[in-house]
């Protein structure tokens, strides 16, 4: 790992959230606001991986603000997987590390209004993961153009096949995640990208945790531009079709 981790105090909170960024100046600080309004005993944590919009300097503007507001600065942009990975290692660090680790991106596409009901269900089921699920019954996307619901369709009918889950949606990044999960499959994740999403799944399946789903809404973003690009696409079908391909 290579960063800057600028912590504002010591705190320890029950519940952590990644918030990776790139160039989400647009976002983060009513993000923050937003998620603080819902009076968890949480810590925010934002990777940012040297956004030129100054998304980092708005972060610290708000760590004026909030003690529990987390930046790690990374020197370029290294990709999801790795940024997921990186806060993972960092809450684990910590002499009490948070019981719970929620990840959800940054641009509003995941209504942090449901971090609350992801957590219920973590706590009721005593899961590795819930995920909060685009295809359950009751989950909807709204503003994809049919070609990215073709490809999130595609990589999870895949993803589906080979780990066998029955879940409907194994590619969704809104998660929690129960410490004692992560611990145990720390060691075991090399993703560099939007994969990420699949190999946890898997390494829940190969180490016998439990995965909840609840439906949520995703909305394509409204501000600011994706950050999918096709070679990460195709790094994360490839990643898929290989995850089936060691299945059978």
């Amino acid at each position: 790992m290579s960063y800057q981790l600028v912590v504002n105090s010591a705190k320890n909170s029950e519940l952590g959230v990644i918030l990776p960024t790139f160039s989400e100046a647009d976002n983060i600080a009513q993000l923050i606001e937003d998620i603080e309004s819902l009076h968890l005993d949480i810590s925010i944590m934002v990777i940012d991986d040297s956004s030129p919009d100054g998304t980092a300097q708005i972060v610290q503007e708000k760590q004026k603000k909030y003690s529990n507001v987390f930046l790690c600065s990374r020197p370029k942009k290294l990709g999801l997987g790795t940024a997921i990975t990186d806060g993972f290692k960092i809450f684990l660090s910590q002499d009490h590390p948070p019981k719970y680790v929620f990840t959800m991106d940054a641009d509003y596409s995941h209504d942090p209004q449901d971090l609350p009901k992801l957590l219920a269900v973590m706590q009721q089921y005593g899961c590795g993961i819930v995920i909060g699920s685009r295809y359950s019954r009751g989950g909807k996307i709204v503003g994809w153009p049919l070609s990215r619901k073709l490809i999130s369709k595609t990589a999870n009918t895949l993803a589906r096949a080979s780990l066998g889950l029955g879940l409907q949606d194994c590619t969704s990044g809104y998660r929690c995640y129960s410490t004692s999960f992560l611990r145990n499959v720390i060691g075991y994740l090399h993703s560099h990208t939007y994969e990420i999403q699949i190999e946890t799944v898997r390494q829940a399946a190969l180490k016998n945790f439990q995965v909840k789903e609840i439906p949520v809404v995703f909305v394509n973003r409204k501000r600011g531009k994706s950050k999918l690009t096709w070679a990460e696409i195709q790094g994360f079908l490839s990643y898929t079709f290989r995850a089936v391909w060691h299945s059978v």
